[in-house]
């Protein structure tokens, strides 16, 4: 095989943000705020208008989009904003559980002083934003406070797990903290978080993070129930068991 010469497109664009990419933030942020509702259609040509840019920065901005799970192809009609059912958001939930859950857990037995240090000024941008700041500054702080549980865990496959599905994580908490009932609650219990993991006790880390995630799933279900005119009652969302023994390499 013959080697080519590296030329010009090899080399870096220095870029830091591109039209792709500020467009795809002002679709998902549409989105996650409520201005784009579950069912919309997204017609290309008004995009374009709305957004001042060309048809192919848009048609690549919402097959992102649907690679996140927040738009869908569902039929000859063109794209839309998908609509997560009760059934995913249940699965969703679940799997938060498990993973989040193993993540605060390692997080306790391996983050350093720094790690910890982080996480409390998190949860204070997560506390202040609640008080003072909208929507998306609100839901940009919880993700500030699981980057620093993703990152001090030390489990990168976890950590990927959780990041594949962010955008549908994002948009059920966005349901959920818009709610008046749930704001307040929901720092007070990334508090307890916070002191089991400064305690050291991984199995009180484990439950704070399981009791988090399956509070915020029953005001984010009840409320996509009344949305979606279901009639089946929200079924409960399964907590992982925390095992003691044993650890691998102990």
């Amino acid at each position: 095989m013959k080697r080519l010469p590296l030329d010009d497109t090899f080399k870096v664009n220095r870029n830091p943000v591109t039209l792709r990419e500020i467009v795809l933030d002002k679709l998902r942020s549409a989105i996650m705020n409520f201005q784009l509702l579950p069912g919309d259609r997204l017609v290309e040509r008004d995009l374009c208008d709305r957004l001042g840019v060309s048809r192919t920065s848009v048609r690549e901005a919402l097959r992102h989009l649907e690679s996140e799970g927040l738009v869908e192809f569902a039929d000859a009609k063109g794209p839309r904003v998908a609509i997560i059912t009760l059934a995913d958001a249940c699965d969703i939930y679940e799997l938060r559980c498990v993973l989040e859950g193993l993540i605060v857990q390692l997080f306790t037995l391996r983050a350093k002083p720094k790690d910890i240090r982080a996480l409390e000024k998190a949860l204070e941008e997560n506390r202040q934003a609640l008080k003072e700041g909208e929507l998306q500054q609100v839901i940009d702080s919880v993700q500030g406070f699981y980057d620093v549980l993703l990152e001090g865990s030390g489990n990168h496959v976890a950590a990927t797990q959780l990041r594949q599905l962010q955008a549908r994580i994002s948009y059920l908490r966005a349901t959920s903290v818009s709610q008046e009932n749930r704001r307040g609650a929901s720092n007070k219990e990334m508090e307890l978080m916070v002191e089991a993991i400064k305690s050291g006790d991984p199995l009180a880390a484990h439950q704070a993070s399981v009791d988090h995630v399956r509070n915020a799933a029953r005001v984010a279900l009840e409320y996509l129930k009344s949305k979606q005119d279901e009639v089946s009652k929200v079924r409960d969302i399964v907590a992982p068991v925390a095992l003691k023994e044993p650890r691998i390499g102990r």
